[in-house]
């Protein structure tokens, strides 16, 4: 470095200082400023400005009386009962996606004796596995004696086998009285004709056993085109091998090896075969327009879990309802029989309020205040609450009503599978089952709020006058046998005991299922109703309406065959009364199209109505 240079750096120093001492002048005269006009904002004089003060009413609190809510004691009797089966998923550490989804179960009348029959469908342990214990029993179907209590007869009735299950379908295939049975599977899915109380696969002959390697969930018995007889909707989940899930490396922080999740796995097609009556099906899928593809992608879009059938905007058609897991859910129209027109979108069941796709897993509809509007409930992954699509009016479209219900704030950090209507108590509005459970066991150990078994839930039905509609039940009015926590998946109810309320069976993941038995004493009247349609409706009466007059109460329904997750319920009409011991009268629509009246139908107890027996009326008000 030269003098010369040395002497510019002085010159430079003594520039820059001066400069630096007016900015610090600046900044106090600024600042001197900035003080005083804040003095005169807060300490000058202000005029006065007339207010106009306008009275607000807020939200007031959704407090429900205790003595309001109803005892209904669920007594759990599924040891006593001689229920000792128990679903085998095949977990042997791998963590595979399909051991997570656990199984479903059926009630219904396999023998024709009068009484509630049950079906379990498992699992099996993998082929691969190299701790081969005893074989697995997948089917497991229990003759109840009328009286609540079970004998196993799976390998009587001739479903003694081995398969990867999901869940079944029951529906009278040719109409001779008899319930035939459909059950899906990681793998073909297998058709049993009911022989007189002996199944018989006619899986190969049939024309329904799906991919090879395909995994089928959710399934149901329906008559879309109006032809008498029973055709069937399969859902299809992912597409799915061993190779590729233990690729993809899932894992969770601190833990290890994790279940995959769907979003990383390619969506599926949904499946409809039609009955040709001979004992044959066909699939008509693609000439029906049920098949969704990515706008985007271009792949397939579905991720069906469950479906529902419903006629949703009265035409007399009954359309289709399928939950997707991580994609919207879809809504097929059904245009006369002729085709389907997926309407999920401009109808307001794709999405949850803030648009989001949920981890969608069980369905049901059905009519929550005994009014025309129309509810559609689904169970969805944990920190989603529940789904409640309510319709203002007779047709769509649908509302998220799950937040001012209080149905959602209570079921947000459940992972909800099986859930489903039911008037537990007989107070004339349906109350609400759900089946909760994680699908990883150390979940706890990543998100403190989250347990692998979880208690399930059930919702009274407070009417919608109420503060708050759907009230979660504690275990003072439920009892603390039916809120142990479980591994919760497949859900369904039916009356066992043959006393009229309806009793509730859960089924576990890798565990036991539970059955509960309902003892609720709360003295209200009910009514049952078992259907027969005649040609040209189906025997089972699938997609009849039915108007049922009580005093000054009016409630609807539809006849369905399958809700829930992975599960059927019994196809018998279950209404409660209330405090009134009056004659009902029942107007039916049944799928034929035919509209008839059955007058003076007495309280407490079972009545059968055959299409063209009753009184023939011009419409239902229905």
């Amino acid at each position: 470095m030269n003098i010369n240079q040395t002497q510019d750096d002085v010159q430079d120093d003594e520039v820059i200082g001066r400069a630096f001492r007016k900015s610090l002048i600046v900044v106090a005269v600024l600042a001197t400023v900035i003080l005083m006009t804040i003095a005169a904002v807060n300490f000058w004089p202000r005029p006065e400005v007339a207010v106009k003060k306008t009275d607000i009413e807020l939200p007031q609190p959704r407090i429900v009386e205790p003595d309001r809510i109803p005892e209904i004691l669920l007594t759990d009797i599924t040891s006593s009962a001689g229920i000792g089966w128990q679903h085998v998923s095949g977990m042997e550490g791998e963590k595979l996606l399909p051991e997570t989804m656990g199984g479903g179960v059926a009630v219904f009348d396999f023998d024709q004796d009068g009484d509630q029959d049950l079906l379990f469908v498992g699992g099996e342990q993998w082929p691969w596995c190299q701790d081969q214990r005893s074989p697995s029993q997948s089917l497991c179907l229990y003759a109840n004696n009328g009286k609540g209590e079970f004998e196993d007869v799976t390998e009587a009735a001739g479903l003694n086998m081995e398969l990867y299950g999901m869940g079944p379908a029951v529906g009278d295939i040719d109409n001779d009285g008899w319930p035939d049975l459909y059950i899906t599977a990681v793998g073909a899915n297998r058709l049993f004709q009911n022989r007189q109380g002996k199944f018989v696969d006619i899986t190969e002959e049939s024309g329904v056993a799906g991919k090879p390697d395909g995994w089928s969930t959710g399934a149901t018995w329906f008559d879309y085109d109006r032809d008498g007889f029973l055709d069937l909707w399969v859902c299809d989940y992912v597409l799915w091998n061993r190779e590729l899930d233990r690729s993809l490396g899932f894992s969770l922080t601190g833990v290890g090896r994790a279940y995959g999740q769907p979003t990383h796995f390619t969506g599926t097609q949904s499946i409809l075969f039609h009955n040709e009556r001979n004992g044959q099906f066909r699939d008509v899928s693609q000439e029906m327009g049920i098949e969704v593809f990515n706008a985007n992608t271009g792949v397939p879009e579905g991720k069906g879990l469950a479906v529902a059938t419903i006629d949703v905007n009265r035409d007399g058609w009954l359309d289709v309802m399928v939950a997707n897991d991580t994609v919207r859910n879809f809504l097929f129209m059904n245009i006369e029989g002729k085709s389907f027109e997926e309407s999920s979108i401009p109808l307001g069941v794709a999405f949850d309020r803030s648009g989001n796709a949920t981890g969608a897993m069980g369905i049901d509809c059905s009519y929550l205040r005994n009014n025309d509007a129309l509810a559609v409930i689904i169970g969805n992954f944990a920190n989603e609450q529940t789904s409640l699509y309510v319709t203002s009016g007779p047709e769509p479209p649908f509302n998220d009503e799950a937040l001012p219900s209080g149905l959602g704030p209570a079921s947000r950090l459940n992972l909800t599978f099986g859930i489903f209507f039911a008037d537990l108590d007989f107070d004339t509005r349906q109350d609400i089952v759900c089946a909760n459970g994680h699908l990883e066991a150390e979940i706890s150990k990543v998100i403190a709020s989250q347990q692998y078994a979880q208690p399930p839930q059930f919702f009274w039905n407070a009417g919608p006058s109420g503060s708050t509609e759907l009230v979660s039940m504690t275990s003072q009015q439920i009892g603390d046998a039916a809120l142990r926590p479980m591994v919760g998946r497949g859900a369904s109810y039916g009356d066992l005991d043959g006393d009229g309320d309806l009793d509730i069976i859960l089924v576990g993941n890798s565990s036991a299922p539970r059955v509960l038995r309902n003892d609720q004493h709360t003295g209200n009247h009910w009514l049952r109703l078992k259907l027969k349609g005649q040609a040209p409706s189906n025997l089972d009466a699938v997609g009849a309406k039915i108007l049922l007059r009580n005093g000054e109460s009016l409630q609807r329904r539809m006849l369905t065959a399958t809700r829930s997750y992975l599960s059927q319920s019994e196809t018998n009409l279950t209404f409660g009364l209330g405090k009134t011991a009056a004659t009902s009268t029942a107007d039916l629509t049944w799928p034929s199209g035919r509209t008839e009246r059955f007058s003076d139908l007495a309280p407490d107890q079972f009545h059968i109505l055959t299409e063209g027996t009753g009184e023939p009326i011009d419409k239902t008000e229905f």
